[in-house]
């Protein structure tokens, strides 16, 4: 069942007197945070689960914001009777430091100078995603996590929580995650940073108020990526070599692939921002996990895990996410891992591929001694 209308709702939790001290020493502050939950507090406070999104992802995961046919990214998850079952959890979700959707980011204004941060604003870690979702938690009088759920780099934050504050997520569900980027990975994210910064309209960095933005580079950034979020199966599936009308071959838009392409990338425009993307990609090509192993065994003590691979992802393939089982396994976590079968690629996290949700569900719904089991 889904949910009805849902609210974003806003808090700053750091200011300029109490900045949030990040991981590279730089000091922010203020600090916003947009947010939203869904379902209700137990008074033992013992059933909240924290929803960590994806690269362009929101607060807004479930629910509508009045229009019921534009619903929250992860809607068909979260709600009554759902795997993130909304009459027993409550399920928080916030947008992201270094986001454009309501959290500070590098469109935030600068303190210092009254002006939008642009690319004066600081580099961020993974660690510093988790402080700012952890720093939300407590704000809302919340302890301890009966889980954490995310998908692509929502599962890398959970990962990351594991690791920096063993104890706090009693189980963790990682969904087409990876703890480590590869070669391959830096790569595409870097030539979709340098479509945008080879945009004239990027004025480096400037662009915020002048009413020039680097929709060009943004748009292509976006089609180069969403490639790598399908499948070559799907893809087939949807548009093979079919093409927009029966005119003469041209140089522009003719096949219904390239149309499909074009229409990512200027809906993409319309909701997400330049400087975001560069920050937020920097964040996951830094990214390893595993660094600390001391930090990794104070983890592998503390939460269970599920991971959960699927057969057709060749941006964040199963061998990601056998990594990641391998080394907590080693460490001796109690963690469990399926490979599943979808046609969808990457974006399969986001959608119902058989037994997917199943999956999910069952290992919220455990009792502590069968997922704790080794």
């Amino acid at each position: 069942m889904p949910l009805g209308l849902t609210t974003t709702q806003r808090v700053v939790l750091w200011n300029e007197d109490d900045p949030l001290v990040l991981s590279s020493g730089d000091a922010l502050g203020p600090v916003e945070v947009a947010y939203e939950t869904y379902g209700e507090l137990s008074p033992t406070r013992d059933n909240a689960v924290v929803v960590c999104h994806a690269l362009t992802g929101d607060a807004h995961a479930a629910g509508h914001h009045g229009d019921p046919t534009r619903r929250g990214w992860w809607d068909n998850l979260i709600g009554p009777g759902r795997a993130l079952d909304t009459d027993r959890w409550f399920v928080v979700c916030a947008n992201l430091l270094g986001g454009c959707r309501g959290t500070t980011g590098p469109l935030s204004t600068n303190p210092a100078t009254g002006r939008p941060w642009g690319l004066d604003f600081p580099l961020l870690s993974m660690s510093d995603l988790v402080a700012v979702h952890r720093g939300l938690v407590h704000h809302l009088g919340i302890e301890r996590l009966h889980a954490a759920v995310g998908g692509s780099l929502g599962g890398m934050q959970v990962l990351q929580w594991t690791v920096d504050h063993p104890g706090e997520i009693d189980r963790a569900v990682l969904v087409a995650a990876s703890s480590r980027l590869t070669a391959q990975n830096i790569a595409f994210s870097a030539v979709a940073r340098q479509a945008i910064l080879r945009d004239p309209d990027f004025q480096d960095g400037r662009y915020p108020g002048t009413g020039r933005r680097p929709d060009l580079g943004l748009s292509i950034a976006r089609m180069m990526a969403h490639i790598t979020y399908v499948s070559e199966e799907a893809l087939r599936q949807k548009f093979d070599r079919a093409r927009v009308d029966d005119g003469e071959p041209r140089l522009g838009v003719d096949f219904q692939v390239e149309s499909y392409l074009d229409h990512q990338g200027r809906a993409f425009v319309e909701r997400f921002d330049a400087l975001s993307y560069l920050y937020l990609t920097r964040v996951m090509d830094y990214y390893d996990a595993f660094a600390d192993p001391d930090a990794v065994a104070r983890a592998a003590a503390a939460t269970a895990y599920h991971l959960l691979s699927f057969d057709s992802d060749w941006r964040f393939p199963t061998a990601h996410t056998l990594r990641i089982r391998d080394v907590l396994a080693e460490a001796g976590a109690a963690v469990t891992f399926e490979e599943l079968a979808s046609p969808w690629g990457h974006d399969s996290f986001l959608l119902e591929p058989p037994g997917y949700h199943d999956r999910v569900r069952a290992f919220l719904d455990a009792p502590p001694g069968e997922v704790n089991g080794r």
